[in-house]
């Protein structure tokens, strides 16, 4: 390093913290219970290339995620003109909730559903009684029998990906 060039970004090994495939999140194997330490958790987490991490100042901890970082835990329908479903709410295991974007919606493998969430940012598995919640506005797509949702008067189709 030479002078007046600041030190670049430091890493904690892989292992120190894990979200696992339930969005529990796991320091050095102990589950992570308080609320406000995991919020901060999730308010810290970060993703590029390289994969997961907790941005905290210069310093970068590696965070590694049997799955994906974030479970939809519960959704809703949001209810239009003569009860048709105008979107749908999505409950995220971080505690927050925002509108779930349906076109980001695929099936991957094992047929466990995925969306993407905050902004994109971020992948999210649905938890088997979202995804049940989601059954009630799920139909076979007549063009390709797959499955796609009907939200807001138009039919998204849910894709399928590796």
């Amino acid at each position: 390093m030479t002078a007046g060039t600041p030190p670049g970004p430091s890493a904690v090994p892989a292992g120190t913290f894990r979200i696992d495939r339930e969005g529990t999140w796991r320091h050095e194997g102990q589950e992570v219970t308080h609320p406000a330490v995991v919020r901060n958790l999730y308010e810290n987490l970060r993703a590029d290339a390289g994969g997961y991490f907790l941005q905290v100042g210069p310093t970068r901890i590696a965070v590694a995620v049997d799955d994906a970082p974030l479970v939809v835990i519960r959704v809703e329908p949001v209810g239009g003109l003569a009860g048709a479903t105008s979107g749908i709410r999505a409950w995220l295991s971080d505690g927050s909730q925002e509108p779930l974007v349906v076109e980001s919606l695929w099936i991957g493998p094992r047929d466990t559903p995925y969306c993407r969430v905050k902004g994109g940012r971020f992948t999210a598995r649905l938890a088997v009684p979202a995804w049940l919640q989601l059954a009630r506005i799920t139909d076979e797509d007549p063009e390709t029998g797959g499955l796609s949702l009907v939200v807001g008067g138009r039919r998204v189709r849910i894709g399928r990906r590796p």
